[in-house]
């Protein structure tokens, strides 16, 4: 008989089997929702944790697509595609879960090594050592997010390269549409990973959600050992590691979180006696004892920058609610929008109004205050529900959890009418808070009001950002107000101003000077305070004609908040 002997030309083909198409295409889809996920995580820490939330996200998401190319390259100098890929997913997974937690840990203990300096050579408190080296390495440690952002792209940057290699190596053929399909498979998958951060991951904590994502980095490392053993170079090996990482992994999804506030409460002054992240912030509270029989200080702060101070809140409050009501015909509707803290309504309260309508965005910043955690301490407790009077519970109060810019279209298809309307909105310092002080918005806002009340907007500090104190004035004069401007000392944030604007008849500062007493007794406002608050210095209008409304799209104001915050305090705002 004749031996038959088969070329590989005669041979026939292997093809890929599906089972093994599915699981690889899956893996990839898995993976590309995991470094969407990390791009959120990382650029939503830097903005939470040190501000600048908008430039933190895009300059985030920037480095990392540049550093996803390069690592997209680097995967070429990768032999074994099987193994290297292994390998990759293991080091994602604990770069990927300890990123949150080591950053924390360096920017942390860089805040307090003054701090330790002083108390180890002996210092008075107010010889800290500032500047130099130690200021430098502070500086640079703010920027470590952005340092893990660049690793985690490189790594994610050579997952498609080597499934794509994996994909051609279990064919004997050329798979035609090899790279289309697996940046289909991409694709799906981030668009995944976007929800699973919107509907899931933005309510839990931020260090459990890394280690969440990183767990299926992990996931896909065991897969792909358990598949392709024979193929992997030191499985063994490659399998302990994965467990080590495993038990890595529910360390820090058990006390991560824990370690992961205790080092960010290091960044605050005063002693941190709780944290909570909500779906779209991070609440932190602070305490400071006093002694001497006087009540602590307490403090909230929202993604790190101050919101109010129990020392001199009510000077701000006053200043923002009493004068808007007293230049109002009538009190019998309110509208507050913001305000979720319920401290601003306290004070709208006094005037025995019939109905307010609190619009805020944040429910769980408003239920908070309503109805504090159990797990809050409760002096805290105590404390909170007397700085707003429990005024979130009471009967003529209707909250309303939405976003402003949508909910007032939702008021105004209603017909209602405010008598006054208070805006006690953060600063327009993200894009999104920007069209909230747009020409746009304050037409919106003129539908609601009646023709002889007042509305008064917070519009940050005239002394710090005289253009976009300005700016909000013009962009009220531009929607049909008569505007007025006035400002007031809060000591915990300084020089602070806010524009009032009525639609008809007198100015809401003519109105104010035609009363010979304040409707309202209080301990710190008066008559002449109010009416000295409307002067500024004989030059401060003098460019006014050069600065622009905020128009809607246009970002203006949130330009002039940036600027004039980073020129006058010397911020590096990323």
């Amino acid at each position: 008989m004749q031996e038959i002997s088969l070329t590989p030309s005669a041979a026939k083909p292997s093809r890929l089997g599906w089972f093994d198409d599915v699981l690889l295409l899956g893996i990839m889809a898995v993976l590309a929702g995991c470094g969407l996920i990390y791009e959120y995580l990382l650029s939503h820490y830097a903005g939470r944790i040190l501000g600048a939330l908008e430039a933190a996200i895009y300059t985030m998401i920037g480095l990392m697509i540049v550093s996803m190319g390069l690592g997209a390259f680097a995967a070429r100098k990768i032999r074994d595609a099987f193994t290297g890929f292994v390998i990759l997913e293991l080091t994602v997974a604990l770069c990927g879960s300890l990123a949150i937690l080591i950053t924390a840990a360096v920017i942390g203990f860089g805040q307090q090594l003054p701090l330790i300096i002083a108390n180890t050579l002996g210092l008075p408190p107010d010889q800290l050592p500032e500047g130099g080296m130690k200021g430098s390495l502070q500086k640079l440690s703010e920027y470590l997010p952005y340092v893990w952002g660049v690793l985690l792209g490189l790594m994610i940057g050579m997952e498609i390269p080597l499934i794509a290699r994996v994909r051609q190596s279990l064919s004997d053929e050329h798979l035609l549409h090899n790279a289309g399909t697996i940046y289909g498979a991409d694709y799906i998958g981030a668009g995944i990973g976007a929800a699973i951060w919107v509907g899931f991951m933005l309510a839990i904590d931020i260090q459990l959600a890394a280690a969440l994502t990183a767990s299926f980095n992990l996931l896909a490392g065991f897969v792909f050992i358990w598949r392709f053993w024979p193929k992997i170079r030191r499985p063994k090996l490659l399998l302990s590691g994965h467990f080590i990482v495993t038990g890595v992994l529910l360390v820090l999804a058990i006390h991560g979180p824990r370690w992961e506030q205790e080092f960010n409460n290091l960044l605050y002054k005063d002693k941190v006696v709780y944290a909570k992240a909500t779906r779209f912030q991070q609440l932190t509270f602070t305490e400071r004892l006093r002694g001497n029989g006087l009540p602590p200080v307490y403090a909230l702060y929202i993604n790190g920058r101050l919101q109010f101070s129990s020392i001199d809140e009510h000077i701000y409050h006053t200043f923002l609610v009493h004068p808007t009501l007293a230049a109002s015909a009538r009190h019998n509707k309110v509208l507050i929008i913001g305000g979720g803290d319920g401290l601003g309504l306290k004070q709208v309260l006094r005037w025995e109004p019939q109905q307010v309508t609190l619009l805020d965005l944040d429910v769980g910043l408003v239920q908070l205050f309503k109805s504090p955690d159990t797990d809050m301490p409760d002096s805290l407790s105590r404390a909170m529900l007397a700085l707003n009077g429990n005024a979130l519970n009471d009967p003529r109060v209707t909250v309303i959890n939405d976003d402003a810019f949508n909910g007032v279209d939702k008021l105004i298809a209603t017909g209602v009418k405010y008598d006054a309307i208070i805006v006690d909105l953060p600063d327009p310092s993200h894009p999104d808070l920007n069209k909230l002080y747009s020409d746009y918005f304050y037409r919106k806002l003129k539908e609601l009001m009646s023709s002889d009340g007042a509305l008064t907007v917070q519009s940050t500090s005239p002394y710090h950002a005289p253009k976009a104190f300005i700016s909000v004035a013009k962009t009220l004069a531009l929607a049909g107000f008569d505007v007025k401007q006035y400002h007031h000392n809060v000591p915990s944030f300084g020089e602070w101003g806010w524009s009032i604007a009525t639609l008809g008849g007198l100015d809401a500062q003519h109105r104010l000077a035609k009363l010979t007493e304040l409707p309202i007794k209080d301990d710190w406002l008066t008559l002449g305070l109010v009416d000295g608050a409307f002067e500024f210095p004989a030059n401060f209008y003098q460019d006014a004609a050069n600065i622009k409304p905020n128009e809607l799209g246009s970002l203006q104001l949130y330009h002039y908040h940036l600027q004039d915050w980073s020129e006058n305090q010397g911020l590096d705002l990323f």
